[in-house]
């Protein structure tokens, strides 16, 4: 069982399952398919919490490359998952199911006020991770019912 912990703002659309997917820079050891994972906010705090229970299974754990230009509006050049490049309308709904669509994020996360989700995520990452460019993990799971 490996265990992951998120934001605050993603919390609500992991616990309607909007959310079923995270990004993570490769580790040790990721959730494999068909193990459960648990996702908490705030682990390694005192107010740590578990989202979802019972605990959701890994469905699958591909490779993702994003890569960043700061020439760009929405910082995203381009995004790969398991070999395949997606192009911009489908960048744009993978940013949506990993969290950063606008309706549900941009009255949560006070430094994300993007018109797109493609925006959202691109300032996200921007902030949040050096270089241009990210190699990591998809992480997917699917409630338990």
């Amino acid at each position: 069982m490996v265990a992951y912990s998120f934001k605050a703002f993603f919390e609500p659309q992991i616990s309607t399952g909007f959310k079923q997917h995270t990004v993570r820079a490769e580790r040790r050891r990721h959730a494999r398919p068909g193990e459960t994972v648990q996702l908490y906010v705030g682990m390694r705090t005192r107010h740590c919490r578990k989202i979802l229970k019972p605990d959701p299974i890994c469905t699958a754990v591909p490779p993702i490359v994003i890569e960043l230009s700061s020439r760009r509006d929405d910082f995203i050049q381009s995004i790969e998952i398991d070999g395949c490049k997606l192009n911009a309308d489908d960048i744009e709904q993978f940013a949506r199911a990993d969290g950063f669509a606008p309706e549900h994020i941009n009255v949560l996360a006070l430094d994300l006020d993007g018109k797109t989700a493609r925006k959202n995520m691109g300032e996200f990452w921007h902030h949040n991770h050096d270089g241009d460019r990210f190699t990591g993990m998809l992480i997917k799971w699917k409630p338990v019912s």
